[in-house]
């Protein structure tokens, strides 16, 4: 991407908007004023800022640079970028209607006024004024959304299955996802997220991957923090797409094979069960029941398929409850419910909910929605049941809009 022309094509993109957006607030400020001038010389700086930024991240290494400073300053770019284009589509419709007018004047050979004056407002003067309303409020929102990264919400729900044995009726387990190291910049609010976990008193602690955004090395600062989850029955986890490394390009294919081991090993050291396409058999009164884990296997996009249920379900037949831990939540309609329909409950996270969305009692919307059937929360199918984790975490846009992030509590009936 770096070699590619696509910081050229996104540097004339917004050039292109700087200078439309330009002659729409030249109109709508007063004539003269200091509040113009402000406002005009605001408006450059910020605009040459944001391309020279663009223009020179091809050739600058940003490893250096602090976390925060990274992925704030490519959300406020974005952020940009999108309220300006939004701004214009305002703009357009009113350049449309202004054409038509005038060419619909030039075939009647008559003169046609495209604006007017008189009490109040022209239309122009209104849709210009929408439309700056329309960016300023988008671009306002993504701003407040930083404040919500950390904002971790329990959603508490009880789940009931005709197969579950009688000693585990009760069982609580916390399910989170997603938890992306890599994008942290604040460890007190992450400790406050784990304090949350730890005082619901789970029986079990389910992981379902994307611990990391790419690299083992991104834990080294959160070992300590993470290693504080324990559960009776314990913590078990998987990997998600991110885990891999497929992101990143690595100086040899050894190198990243390393960093996949590196990580198992940080599963391990903050106690945590990594399943890889495997199961386990938990006990509890003298009965069992079957937890499932496997690697990513996604049904959507060119996201990797490592995961292999035909070798974690075989053994598991024989127990009258599974629960499955599986990342993506594509899976369960690509393969679970068509040839596993005795997994009674599949954990999944993924999508974030795109981490932008709107939730509200008996509705709820993202545009993850057009991508993914299932994206967050409880879905059901017969007797199978697959709950989607918004995440812990974040990835790229450092904030969360009306989707926060999930500490999830399932009590088992």
């Amino acid at each position: 991407m770096r070699n590619s022309g696509f910081f050229f094509f996104l540097l004339g993109l917004m050039a292109l908007l700087d200078i439309y957006v330009f002659q729409v607030l030249q109109v709508v400020l007063p004539s003269s004023s200091k509040a113009r001038l402000a406002i005009i010389i605001g408006y450059w700086v910020i605009s040459i800022s944001a391309m020279l930024y663009v223009f020179t991240f091809p050739y600058i290494n940003h490893d250096n640079w602090p976390r925060w400073a990274v992925s704030y300053s490519r959300a406020i770019v974005f952020g940009l970028i999108l309220s300006k284009l939004l701004a214009s589509l305002f703009f357009a419709v009113d350049d449309i209607r202004r054409g038509g007018t005038w060419i619909i004047g030039k075939i009647w050979q008559k003169p046609v006024e495209v604006t007017q004056d008189g009490v109040g407002i022209t239309r122009s003067v209104f849709l210009s004024w929408l439309g700056m309303a329309v960016g300023g409020t988008v671009f306002g929102t993504l701003v407040y959304g930083f404040g919500n990264k950390y904002r971790y919400q329990v959603n508490r729900l009880r789940m009931s299955f005709k197969t579950l044995p009688g000693a585990f009726k009760g069982m609580r387990i916390v399910h989170i996802s997603d938890i992306h190291s890599g994008s942290f910049t604040d460890k007190e609010a992450v400790e406050k997220g784990i304090k949350k976990i730890m005082k619901e008193k789970p029986d079990m602690i389910l992981f379902t991957g994307d611990l990391v955004n790419d690299r083992a090395s991104e834990m080294k600062d959160y070992m300590d923090v993470f290693s504080k989850l324990n559960a009776p029955m314990g913590v078990y986890s998987t990997l998600g797409n991110h885990d891999y490394g497929d992101y990143v390009k690595w100086d040899s294919h050894e190198a990243k094979k390393e960093n996949l081991e590196q990580l198992k090993q940080v599963h391990k050291n903050m106690g945590w069960r990594l399943l890889m396409n495997e199961h386990v058999v938990l006990e509890k009164g003298g009965d069992q029941i079957a937890l499932l884990g496997i690697e990513n296997w996604g049904a959507k996009g060119n996201f990797s398929k490592y995961g292999k249920m035909s070798a974690a379900y075989p053994g598991s037949e024989q127990y009258p409850f599974k629960i499955l831990m599986s990342h993506d939540p594509s899976h369960w309609d690509a393969e679970v419910r068509t040839q596993y329909n005795d997994i009674d409950l599949t954990l999944a996270g993924h999508t974030h909910g795109m981490q932008f969305g709107l939730e509200l009692p008996g509705f709820k919307w993202s545009p993850v929605q057009y991508m993914y059937k299932q994206w967050a929360g409880l879905y059901e199918a017969g007797d199978q049941k697959l709950y989607v984790n918004r995440g812990f975490g974040f990835l790229g846009y450092p904030g969360r809009i009306g989707i926060l992030p999930e500490i999830t509590v399932i009590e088992l009936s």
